[in-house]
């Protein structure tokens, strides 16, 4: 099952009915799945090509025969997402390849019932940096989620890269003055979306929740801090993901005109890049990139397609130097996996073999860390005396590249001492490749989403779904009260400056007081760019 693909969507068979539902824009029919009513593909937006191409969304043309919504469908122009070992391709599962395009505003529906019963409202939102991956996963397949834990699951796509972050206001005025946030207006339609049509699908608007992985959580960071978001949702999970800032201005117009240089354009033939074929425009992306400086804080400024403050839209970062005030009555979920980077590191086979040297730990250490290195790495060494240099690198730039802005989107939460927040780490490892991913990035989504069975069996082992069973029911619980504890988990206090309590998920689940706090700081000062 690994090694599979997803090149289509075709009817399920166990469906057991065809239930109708009536949206704002036409009705759909959906099918009906071990109790569960599936929804796939329902336009929440018109297609963003030709003239509405970098422009707001716009809603959908309505349609007066009833439309199915029984295949997944909606997948935005990708960019690439790096070098990888081949054999971690579909390391998760089978991978979306279905057709990508401009016309990808869509968004799919898990509902335990078409009724009143005013359900707690779970809105997905999908990994991939603001640059690729979309909704339509197995992974995120939600009927196990719903069904089990009586909730309503939305999964939303939305423009990415360079159709979704291609800042050009500063070259064509009023009429672009959105276009580097395209990406993310889309997924404040598609919360208006959900808010109108909660009910039809039996869900509560008035109880919603955002919830996503990796890139996800930098759009939930996002929509945390935009003001046309308030008010569409009532709580969050951030996973993998903790956005403290957002590109500025000054880099997104150098990153545009990078664009155009690469492209042959000028300034005034922006209009020309609205007509332009996809597969030009992604043509642009890389070598744009790679056209920029360092940026000034690599470690917190971490995306150039991505949004942009432009001071409407995103009028300041999310959570530096403080969390957004406009979101104080939003309780916050936030954390990620024990060993993020060891999936990313996969490629390079010094680290993938264990045969790294304490030498080039202290180097690669250093190119991050500076000054700090020697500090951070003895504190790691006398943390795990028996870890490989290999080991104690991927435990070091985790801390770097993921969970220092988990510590920093906390703390910032936990200082306006309004709506809680609450702090996880996931550190179920892997035993596949004779464990050397350990807990790494993106092994979670199937705890979240129950969707164990769609990994490989290399993957699984005793105790897994027990886990499952646990983490799909903390997310619905949060989502439901606002508060993740609940009975198959020891007691969980939200996260303060005087105790940073995290609660870790594995085998055995148990509360620790201030995770690495002997170096906590030091990491949040390199973050800074202060040492």
């Amino acid at each position: 099952m690994a090694g599979d693909v997803v090149t289509s969507s075709p009817r399920p068979t166990a469906a057991v009915s065809s239930p109708v539902v009536d949206t704002a824009s036409g009705k759909v029919v959906g099918v009906t799945d071990r109790g569960v009513h599936i929804f796939k593909g329902i336009p929440y937006g018109a297609s963003t090509a030709g003239a509405n191409r970098f422009m707001p969304p716009r809603k959908p043309e309505p349609w007066t025969e009833i439309r199915e919504a029984v295949v997944y469908a909606g997948r935005s122009p990708q960019a690439e997402a790096g070098p990888q070992r081949p054999e971690l391709a579909t390391v998760w599962g089978p991978v979306d390849t279905l057709p990508v395009g401009e016309d990808c505003l869509t968004l799919h529906v898990w509902t335990p019932g078409l009724d009143n019963g005013r359900r707690p409202v779970m809105v997905w939102l999908h990994g991939g940096a603001f640059s690729w991956g979309s909704a339509n996963s197995p992974r995120y397949d939600s009927t196990n989620l719903a069904r089990r834990n009586d909730v309503v699951v939305v999964a939303v796509n939305h423009r990415l890269n360079i159709f979704g972050h291609l800042d050009l206001s500063s070259l064509g005025g009023e009429r672009f003055a959105q276009s580097g946030n395209a990406g993310v207006l889309d997924l404040v339609l598609a919360l208006k979306w959900v808010r109108e049509h909660a009910a039809r699908f039996g869900g509560d608007p008035g109880n919603v929740t955002i919830f996503g992985q990796s890139g996800g959580g930098g759009k939930s960071c996002a929509l945390l801090a935009m003001p046309e978001a308030k008010g569409l949702f009532h709580k969050a999970i951030v996973q993998s993901g903790a956005s403290v800032r957002f590109a500025e201005p000054e880099r997104t117009a150098a990153l545009a005109h990078a664009v155009l240089k690469h492209l042959g354009l000028r300034p005034d033939q922006l209009g020309e890049l609205q007509a332009l074929p996809v597969a030009r425009l992604q043509e642009a992306v890389a070598p744009a990139q790679q056209a920029l400086p360092r940026p000034r804080l690599p470690l917190l400024d971490r995306y150039n397609f991505g949004p942009v403050i432009d001071g409407t839209v995103l009028p300041a970062h999310p959570f530096d130097p403080s969390a957004p005030a406009l979101s104080d009555d939003v309780p916050i979920l936030v954390g990620g996996t024990k060993d993020e980077t060891a999936i990313f590191f996969a490629p390079d086979d010094k680290v993938w073999n264990r045969t790294i040297t304490e030498e080039d730990l202290r180097t690669r250490v250093a190119a991050v860390a500076g000054g700090a290195a020697e500090t951070l790495l003895a504190y790691y060494k006398r943390r795990d005396p028996g870890a490989s240099p290999s080991d104690r690198l991927i435990t070091a730039l985790t801390m770097s590249n993921f969970h220092v802005r988990e510590l920093m989107l906390a703390d910032a939460k936990a200082a306006r001492g309004k709506a809680p927040v609450w702090m996880y780490s996931l550190d179920w490892e892997t035993p596949a490749f004779a464990g050397r991913l350990k807990s790494p990035h993106s092994v979670d989504v199937p705890f979240v989403f129950d969707t164990l069975h769609v990994i490989g069996t290399a993957h699984r082992r005793p105790g897994d779904q027990a886990l499952a069973d646990r983490v799909s029911a903390t997310w619905a619980t949060f989502a439901r009260t606002g508060k993740p504890g609940n009975a198959a988990l020891p007691a969980w206090p939200a996260y303060t400056a005087a105790t940073r309590a995290t609660m870790i998920l594995d085998d055995t689940c148990k509360i620790v007081d201030d995770l690495d706090g002997e170096v906590r700081e030091l990491w949040i000062q390199v973050a800074r760019g202060e040492l």
